[in-house]
This record gives C-alpha cells, structure tokens and sequence, in this order.
C-alpha cells in the first residue's frame, strides 16, 4: 500500500533546533558525539552479552535486545537530525514523515513493551529466587520479545494508518526537528478527533498500561528488599534492579509528557523528544554497564580477547 495523502502536499519544511548557523555547527557536533555514543555502547552491549557465557540469563538477553531496540530507535531520528543541521534546506517527504512516524511508534512501543517484561524478570529473580530460572524458561522470554514486537507493530500500523488519511492544505512547517504524529495535527485541515482520541488510547495503553505492571513489580519487589534482615543482602538485591528503574524513569517520564500532553510547540516539546529518542538510547548502556559489576567484568573479559589476536 502506498503511503500517499489525499492532499497536495509532497513535503514538509522542518524548523530544526535553531536557526543559527554557528549554534547548528556546536549541535552537529554535540549530536553526532551523542550518536556514534550510542552506537558504540550498545553495539558493545549486544557483543559483550552474545559472546559472554556469564551473561546467558534471562536478564541479560532482555538487555541485549534493549540495546538493539536503543539503536534503532535513535537511528529513525538522529541521521536525519545530523543532515538538517548541515543542510539550508530542511525537508522531508510527506511518505518519508509517515515512516519516521511508524519507526518511532514501532520503537517506542517495543521499548516500553521490554521495559516491563524486565520489571518482571527483576520480580521473579528477587522475589522467588528459588524458581526464577522454571518461571524464566528460554521459551517464556524469547515469547515476551516477540510479543513486545507484535504488540509494538500493530500499535505502530494502526496509527500510520490513521495518519495517512489526513489531509494537509497549505500549511507545511513542522515546529519540530522530526515528524511525531503530535506535532503533524496542526498542519491537517481535515477533522483529526478521531486521530487524537485513538493517539490517546494508544499512549495509555502502552504506556501506562506497561508502567503500572512495572510499578505493582517494584512494589513488591521494595516489601520483599524491605524484609531482608541483612543489609548487605537488602543492597545486593536493589543493585540488581536500579539501573532498570533509572532507565524506566528516563524512557516513560518524557515519553509520556510528549504524547499525554496537547503538542505546544514549545522547547518544551523539543526537550521531551531529545530526552527519550536522543538521549535515553544513549545512557541505558551506560547505566547498566556503571551500576552493574557482572557488566564491567564481562566487557575486562571480552575486550582482553582481542589483544591476543593481533600478535599472532
């Protein structure tokens, strides 16, 4: 199915981050340094993780799979971000919008989907540590990924194809630096209720319906923590679990300020998105790789392999 629009309109002019030639010049650098970032910390990640027989848990098979869904998401919206900022001319097709629009929903949607399943994960391990690995079966969590993309993709195709029967008239300045489905309303001159009701839906489906499982988990998992006697074992236990909960935080704290908020096309907008798109891809490496002992000793591991193959 093409995606066309009933409209005239073939592209749409983006406002970017600023209008300042030499303040573009210091935000290419500044983004391009957040993006080879990412690459690098969660391709590194995925390898440590793949090649690493320690990390052959459930816990670390849902991270490797954060850190694939981490640098897709930041692709969908960075390299086009990283041209803009070189480029006089700030243009998008109206197709190449929409897919911006489905990537970021197939994304975000995922990620959020993962974000809970690994709320569980830390629930099992801490709260019944004697039947995690029965209750986290290889089959159970390869299900709960291909789950989240299932889920993810329908979410991400009903949306766009909402978005595709919109019709745009003469307006084409997008106040934003990417096309988010928020800031494409005011542009329709066709009735967009229906558009925003099932946005509406979507996010709180999604998003709070994968927060408040996320946070019924932390609950029990802070009266089980709270039970242990020992304080080094109440500290071992939280350990376990911080670097998710800070990665929750980030992820759903903008992302649902973006979407449960009517589009304002303030900073604020801009902020929201460069938090959760931008910059969360690139800490949640750095988050579980700092806070987690088993991470730092299996990057010593694997980068201390490499050596040994070029003196030979």
């Amino acid at each position: 199915m093409a995606l066309r629009n009933h409209s005239t309109i073939t592209q749409f002019i983006l406002i970017g981050l600023s209008d300042d030639t030499h303040i573009q010049a210091l935000l290419f650098i500044l983004f391009l340094g957040i993006y080879l970032q990412t690459l690098l910390g969660n391709l590194t990640m995925i390898l440590v993780i793949r090649t690493d027989s320690h990390l052959h848990t459930p816990m670390y098979y849902f991270l490797s799979n954060l850190s694939f869904l981490d640098l897709c998401f930041s692709s969908v919206t960075v390299p086009k971000l990283l041209k803009d900022l070189l480029s006089e001319k700030k243009t998008i097709s109206v197709e190449g919008c929409l897919a911006q629009v489905f990537f970021v929903f197939l994304t975000a949607g995922n990620e959020a989907c993962l974000l809970s399943v690994m709320a569980y994960d830390r629930y099992a391990a801490i709260c019944h540590p004697l039947l995690y690995n029965q209750v986290m079966s290889n089959q159970l969590c390869k299900g709960l990924v291909w789950g989240s993309w299932g889920l993810a993709s329908l979410n991400a195709v009903i949306i766009v194809l909402l978005a595709i029967n919109l019709d745009f008239c003469d307006a084409q300045t997008i106040h934003h630096y990417t096309c988010e489905l928020p800031s494409l309303f005011p542009l329709s001159c066709s009735d967009i209720s229906i558009n925003i009701s099932i946005l509406s839906f979507s996010t709180i489906f999604l998003g709070l319906g994968n927060f408040f499982p996320i946070f019924f988990s932390y609950v029990r998992i802070i009266f089980h923590i709270l039970s242990i006697s020992s304080t080094t074992g109440r500290s071992k236990a939280f350990s376990t679990c911080s670097s998710h909960l800070i990665a929750v935080i980030l992820f759903f704290g903008s992302g649902m300020l973006r979407y449960l908020m009517p589009p304002s096309g303030s900073s604020l907008d801009l902020l929201s998105s460069l938090q959760y798109s931008v910059i969360t891809p690139m800490l949640n490496p750095l988050i579980y790789s700092l806070r987690n002992n088993e991470v730092k000793t299996a990057v010593k591991r694997t980068l201390g392999k490499y050596p040994q193959y070029f003196r030979h």
